[in-house]
């Protein structure tokens, strides 16, 4: 489990393309003297085992369903990539409930300076944007943001401080860049109940729900 603040923006050293798998090294001296193999790391948002580590960065393997949900497959030599380690029991929630399971991956349309902010509008599938609600949460690239504006079916508006743009990748994006998203965790459960809730009273009819 994750807040969605990061720790810090490491860089992608050392990729290695399997025939199923991606290995990459990230180089995060900030905090990777503490990490050990098996430990969990959100790499944009993502997930991932330390699979081995020194002082300098660590190492993961990318397979399946990670590569095809994420933007891992794009990683390059040099990517910029935000990164925080799993929560601590008893420890402060400053962002909100991340899971590190990416949904999708959406994309930037656009990034508008607004007086001292900026505002990012990011194109979401509908299936995650149906889950997703005005000032509610979400994550983009592992950063905890909140919903400034439903844009119809397009996406999301996102009103973006000065410490985030300047601290994480975000504001690294232009227009067209890939992002992780994941959904709301509660609005994902919602969702689910209501689903199930409906296709039930089809089967069984009102009369019989009654």
């Amino acid at each position: 489990m994750f807040s969605g603040i990061v720790e810090a923006v490491g860089a992608i050293e050392d990729v290695e393309d399997y025939q199923s798998t991606r290995r990459f090294r990230v180089h995060v001296p900030e905090f990777a003297g503490e990490l050990t193999p098996g430990d969990s790391v959100a790499v944009d948002g993502a997930c991932l085992t330390v699979t081995s580590a020194d002082h300098a960065g660590f190492s993961v393997d990318v397979i399946g369903t990670t590569l095809d949900r994420t933007v891992a497959g794009s990683y390059m030599e040099g990517t910029r990539v935000n990164l925080e380690r799993a929560l601590q029991v008893g420890g402060r929630l400053d962002g909100h409930l991340v899971q590190g399971h990416v949904d999708t991956v959406g994309h930037l349309m656009s990034c508008v300076k607004s007086g001292e902010f900026w505002l990012l509008d990011v194109q979401i599938p509908a299936d995650v944007l149906g889950e997703t609600i005005e000032h509610g949460s979400i994550t983009l690239n592992g950063v905890s943001l909140t919903v400034s504006e439903l844009l119809d079916e397009r996406g999301v508006r996102i009103g973006l401080i000065p410490f985030t743009h300047a601290n994480t990748n975000l504001g690294l994006l232009v227009p067209g860049d890939p992002v992780n998203v994941e959904g709301d965790l509660i609005g994902k459960y919602v969702a689910r109940i209501l689903t199930h809730r409906d296709r039930s009273e089809m089967r069984t009819g009102p009369e019989e729900v009654l």
